[in-house]
């Protein structure tokens, strides 16, 4: 099927030798494009731990809506004197 397209010709042997990658050939471009995966890098990431609390005290924070785990870490910054 690929002879009869004539828009897509079959590449030759001397073509595909001349081939390069397509960042090679269009640097810049490439550039524009290629974007990093996932999350940006943050200067000091968080540090996932397992924390046992009373149930009362973990109700309490829970009560103050979806941010409580911004208020439990406010609440610990202030407890160790950083905040």
């Amino acid at each position: 099927m690929i002879g009869s397209d004539p828009d897509a010709p079959e590449a030759t042997d001397e073509q595909l030798a001349q081939a390069k990658p397509f960042a090679d050939a269009f640097p810049d471009l490439m550039a524009s494009i290629k974007r990093a995966r996932g999350r940006p890098k943050m200067d000091a990431p968080k540090v996932a731990v397992t924390l046992r609390v009373d149930p009362d005290v973990l109700e309490r924070f829970q009560s103050k809506g979806k941010d409580w785990r911004s208020d439990m870490t406010q609440a610990l910054r202030k407890a160790v004197g950083l905040k």
